[in-house]
């Protein structure tokens, strides 16, 4: 009551805020009531503590610092009982800084050796580091036994192991860093595989590799017949689903607790979200779903500051989290305080009318003076919110674990964990991006050896040939899903910050955005790989398309992809366009022909156009003997195809890339068999030159259409219109498309892929 004070005289000229007064008042007499029952019983440590408020979503949940016992007293004004209480909180949570969890057989363990504490921060030695403790695990199981001190001796053995096999193989090293110590105290508390650990984004989950029986094929991480650089279920046993794009977890880990309820079974689910996955909306579907089914989910935030690469996030002053804030987080993980909760919501169950809502606000009410804000958005969506917890305090993430999982209480709980990613290796710690996604590099100095190509890569030619057209045109926007280094975009925004806009993990909402830019005479480019456009399908139709809207879609990594695999192939772009109305659809063979397709989409103010481009470099082509100054493009001729090479027996029409390798069929043609070919570059897959198509129908026996995308591409449309035309019907015209195989091609390098799917220029001139 005293706590409330402050708040009964600013409530006090008004009736509802009287009655929230009388809510707020009862529910501190209950919250005491109830913490003084338990610490009678001996089963309520004080020393476990409560929550700041914060916001639940990016740099806002860590929007100030952490409350000290003064800033607990000026800001809540709370009174000297709960003073003195914060003040015992702290010097308890000071004392107990550093111990050990007291483990069965701890009294007896061994001292790790001196020699194999590698420090955080400062690179292992060149070779393999020791891993005395890291060797001896097999499986998950084998962490058991293990005491505190072995676990965080365990988690450094794990950091060099990660930092030393992508040194290797390249891959996500920033994401696998940052969750060590998670990875290990999950593992350590949960039962995997019967208990259920969904990671997502997927690339966070190498630690998560190697503690389930995965180190020894480590080595062949993204390499063709080794192991996925994401989670895959047809991997392991401990992989309940793949992952390789985003914020998917919640809803497959809902999925599997309602299953497991149907089932009778009482396993744990746990979903881990983190590097940028919380900002698309299907997480928040997912939420609110899971607050309104109830089931029992363990949902775990890693939050580590960068909400994947979004710019806006990135080297922000967050406060760092430190002993307090995970001394905080034990008390809303306490057992018995949440089953208190638990049988409070089921007596106001049965209460009658409005009652069961006023217990409600009253638990609001509660949470709000113990965390000294209001309930966060998590609350409100129905989960029991949990944070921030230290993500490299091994002990607090432990002791929050084994508390939310022995507790017997229903429905969903979100523990936000702060990690940073690239922890313990210095170079990815000082790395702009975190050295998110590399290569092959030095260990003792974090450089990448990337090959050099006769070519810049196609990504950095569509930037800075955007660039150049936004030179000239004001209007020009640029909008990416958290991909500014992937797609280019960081490089249009160095030059032009107002202009381009990183919407998060978010395509859904990027597109529309982009939409809603083109309504106000804008000139949106909107560059998203071929993969993750496929998650704004929807928005393209309706909001685009439908619309007649001239959104430009800069469509990144088509085709094969190599060594990210199926997740990541852009195999159906053109297929999954080519059917909608009103879209004109391109694709380079080179990149001359990608910077004027820049400037053809800049041109195009009537209509939705996209253009595709592979993941590489450029084939090395002299652009100014094209014409191209400055790299400025020229815009193209809509839907006019480009003759390369003329012939006679045979015509092979190709698309973007694929327009290479008919060049090279056609020179096997010539030399080795004698056969003349004609070789056309479409250029456009929608609308196709019909008379271009129509003439080499005429004067050919046999014609190839040829492209890296899978059935109903650009070969369904040069079908479609021969067919309607009648070219196929007297028999005459051999007609074959090749495309890629209908399967899923996974990781190998792009030559590997291309060799295995076709098309290739020995595959164009197989017999028959």
């Amino acid at each position: 009551q005293e706590a409330m004070l402050p708040r009964v005289r600013s409530y006090r000229t008004s009736p509802r805020g009287a009655f929230r007064v009388a809510i707020a008042v009862l529910a501190a007499s209950l919250v005491a009531v109830g913490l003084f029952q338990l610490q009678q019983q001996g089963s309520y440590d004080s020393s476990f503590p409560v929550l700041s408020a914060s916001s639940p979503v990016t740099a806002s949940l860590r929007s100030g610092p952490l409350l000290s016992p003064s800033a607990l007293s000026s800001r809540m004004s709370l009174g000297p009982k709960l003073n003195r209480f914060a003040s015992r909180v702290n010097s308890e949570a000071e004392a107990s800084e550093g111990a050990q969890l007291a483990d069965p057989g701890e009294k007896d363990s061994k001292p790790i050796p001196e020699a194999f504490n590698h420090q955080p921060g400062t690179p292992p030695a060149v070779g393999r580091p020791p891993t005395p403790l890291l060797d001896m695990v097999q499986n998950p199981k084998n962490l058991k036994n293990l005491n505190m001190q072995q676990l965080k001796q365990l988690s450094k053995e794990l950091r060099s192991d990660v930092i030393h096999t992508v040194s290797k193989t390249g891959g996500h090293l920033g994401a696998s860093l940052g969750v060590i110590e998670l990875t290990t105290a999950l593992h350590y508390v949960f039962d995997s595989p019967e208990d259920k650990i969904i990671w997502d984004v997927g690339h966070q989950a190498y630690p998560h590799k190697i503690l389930t029986g995965r180190r020894d094929r480590m080595s062949t991480l993204r390499q063709e017949g080794g192991l996925s650089g994401f989670v895959n279920r047809f991997e392991s046993e401990h992989d309940p689903i793949g992952c390789g794009h985003s914020s998917t977890s919640i809803s497959c880990g809902l999925g599997l607790a309602v299953g497991r309820d149907f089932k009778g079974k009482s396993n744990q689910v746990v979903s881990v979200i983190g590097d940028g996955a919380i900002t698309a909306g299907m997480a928040y579907e997912a939420m609110n779903h899971a607050g309104y089914v109830d089931s029992n989910q363990i949902i775990i935030l890693n939050d580590n500051k960068q909400v994947s690469l979004p710019t806006q996030y990135n080297g922000g002053n967050q406060p760092p989290v430190g002993a307090l804030s995970g001394a905080l987080s034990r008390l809303q993980a306490n057992q018995p305080l949440r089953e208190l909760r638990e049988i409070a919501k089921g007596v106001s169950k049965q209460l009658p009318g409005a009652l069961p809502d006023v217990a409600a606000r009253i638990d609001e009410y509660a949470r709000g003076i113990i965390s000294g804000g209001p309930s966060s958005l998590f609350e409100e969506l129905g989960l029991y919110y949990i944070g921030p917890v230290d993500g490299h305090n091994l002990e607090d993430l432990v002791t929050i674990l084994r508390e939310v999982k022995n507790t017997q209480t229903v429905g969903p709980v979100m523990i936000h964990v702060v990690t940073e990613k690239g922890k313990g290796y210095a170079p990815a710690e000082t790395a702009s991006d975190k050295m998110h996604g590399v290569g092959a590099f030095d260990v003792s100095t974090g450089r990448q050896s990337k090959k050099k190509g006769v070519a810049d890569s196609y990504t950095n030619y569509f930037a800075d040939s955007l660039v150049a057209e936004a030179e000239k045109d004001s209007k020009i926007i640029g909008v990416h899903a958290a991909m500014g280094g992937g797609t280019g975009m960081n490089r249009f925004a160095k030059r032009f910050p107002e202009r381009c806009f990183d919407v998060g993990i978010a395509e859904q909402h990027a597109v529309t955005f982009a939409a809603g830019l083109a309504i106000e005479g804008l000139r949106p480019f909107c560059a998203i790989y071929s993969s993750f456009l496929q998650r704004a399908y929807d928005q393209v139709v309706h909001d685009v398309a439908l619309q007649k809207l001239p959104v430009r879609f800069a469509i990144d990594r088509a085709g094969p992809v190599g060594a990210d695999g199926a997740t990541h192939a852009g195999s159906y772009d053109l297929s999954y366009l080519g059917c909608i109305p009103n879209m004109i659809i391109m694709a380079p063979s080179n990149e001359a022909e990608l910077i004027n397709m820049v400037a053809t989409s800049a041109s195009i103010d009537d209509q939705p156009s996209a253009f595709r481009f592979p993941r590489g470099n450029g084939i090395g082509i002299d652009l100014e003997k094209e014409g191209i100054i400055g790299l400025k493009g020229k815009p193209l001729e809509i839907g006019k195809a480009k003759l390369c090479k003329s012939g006679s027996d045979v015509a092979l029409v190709g698309i973007g890339a694929s327009v290479n390798e008919c060049l090279e069929a056609a020179e096997i043609l010539q030399n080795d068999y004698d056969v003349s070919a004609t070789v056309v570059d479409a250029r456009f897959c929608k609308p196709i030159d019909k008379e271009m198509m129509a003439q080499l129908a005429r004067e050919h026996p046999a014609l190839l259409t040829v492209e890296e995308n899978s059935i109903g591409g650009f070969g369904s449309q040069v079908t479609q219109y021969l067919c309607e035309e009648g070219f196929l019907d007297d028999g005459k015209l051999r007609l074959r498309p090749l495309v890629l195989p209908d399967v899923f091609i996974e990781h190998a390098t792009k030559e590997s892929q291309v060799a295995q799917a076709g098309p290739s220029p020995q595959k164009n001139v197989a017999p028959g």
